[in-house]
């Protein structure tokens, strides 16, 4: 009787849903909070998104890209993904035909080489002629202090000294440098409890590493600062805040220390949306220095960035819960500040660029 007991319950929990298992993963509740919402699908102002990727610019139909821009208010979208000779000028034909003063396409240097005589020299002369070209920036990929080697196999430093043609040139060029080094630091940390990435590592485990595998995290970014403060004629617009929206008062310190350093919003808006108070003071006192990008081209996401930092709303979803497993805040940004972080700051480093697009 009490093995029949015991089998009639566990049917009735499977099939009748009393009971229901689910990991981390499916848990997904609908919040109950009661607030007032605000969602914004369209930006406050026109805006330029200075971190797309476009590999397809050469041959694709612009106008398709343009209404998507036009439907957010987004006046200029930057191509990072520019490529270099032949490749870069097929980009800007399609470009210059179609929408000129609606896209700026970024150059890309080529590492491989990085060790034989005179490379730094040859790579400069090439980004010269894409910048006569059209080009208006350089890109550089986090490739460069993970996976590019020198002709030695070894791991190629970003303050490298065999770079430095490079950088002098885009400073020569008055061009700026926005630049992705390393990624988040919870990669390179033990894959445990407290990791808060965890479960994007968990569903993306490639993206894991061991805490010195190319080499430390730290090591890496703190090449990159070194690199930016050794050139401190150029430009250079730091990608997704550098890795440090986490810790603001750090990314402030290096803002202080390196007045060349510009940082961009893309892949960070959770960490930003997470603490609205310290990161509205942030945006406030470094309003000159915080580029809009995105990163990921996919339009149904931009909302979520322009609720972040246009509203005062609470505890809203992110659109990415291995990304962040917590609720969104509005900044509630000042117009001003809006204004230089969605288009100012950029047109005051990307050059060349319609201004007749914006409200001055």
């Amino acid at each position: 009787m009490k093995t029949y007991i015991i089998t009639l319950i566990t049917f009735l929990f499977i099939n009748f849903g009393f009971s229901q298992e689910m990991g981390f993963e499916e848990y997904n509740p609908k919040s109950t909070l009661v607030v007032p919402e605000n969602p914004v699908n369209k930006a406050k102002f026109t805006f330029i998104d200075v971190h797309s990727h476009q590999f397809r610019m050469a041959t694709q139909d612009l106008s398709t890209l343009v209404k998507d821009m036009d439907e957010m208010n987004m006046g200029v979208m930057v191509n990072l993904s520019g490529g270099s000779g032949e490749g870069l000028r097929a980009m800007l034909k399609n470009v210059n035909d179609n929408y000129p003063n609606r896209f700026v396409v970024f150059a890309n240097v080529d590492f491989d080489g990085v060790g034989n005589s005179n490379w730094g020299e040859l790579a400069a002369a090439q980004l010269e002629l894409d910048i006569k070209s059209g080009a208006k920036g350089l890109k550089v990929y986090k490739s460069l202090g993970l996976r590019n080697k020198d002709i030695n196999g070894n791991r190629i430093a970003i303050d490298d000294p065999r770079l430095d043609p490079i950088w002098e040139k885009c400073g020569e060029l008055g061009i700026p440098v926005l630049i992705h080094a390393a990624d988040p630091k919870s990669f390179w940390d033990p894959m445990d409890s407290e990791n808060e990435r965890w479960l994007e590592l968990k569903t993306r485990p490639r993206r894991k590493r061991s805490a010195t595998n190319p080499a430390p995290w730290q090591q890496i970014i703190d090449e990159q600062h070194r690199m930016f403060k050794k050139h401190p004629k150029t430009k250079f617009i730091n990608a997704h805040m550098g890795w440090y929206a986490n810790n603001l008062d750090r990314l402030g310190e290096l803002l202080d220390e390196i007045p060349n350093m510009s940082v961009g919003i893309g892949a960070i808006i959770a960490e930003l949306g997470r603490q609205p108070r310290r990161a509205n003071e942030f945006f406030v006192k470094y309003q000159d220095r915080i580029l809009f990008g995105k990163d990921s081209w996919k339009p149904e996401e931009f909302p979520t960035y322009f609720r972040v930092l246009e509203t005062a709303d609470e505890y809203f979803p992110y659109y990415k819960k291995y990304h962040a497993f917590w609720a969104m805040y509005g900044l509630d940004l000042p117009d001003e500040v809006l204004r230089k972080v969605y288009y100012k700051n950029a047109i005051n480093l990307i050059p060349g660029l319609d201004r007749s697009l914006f409200e001055y």
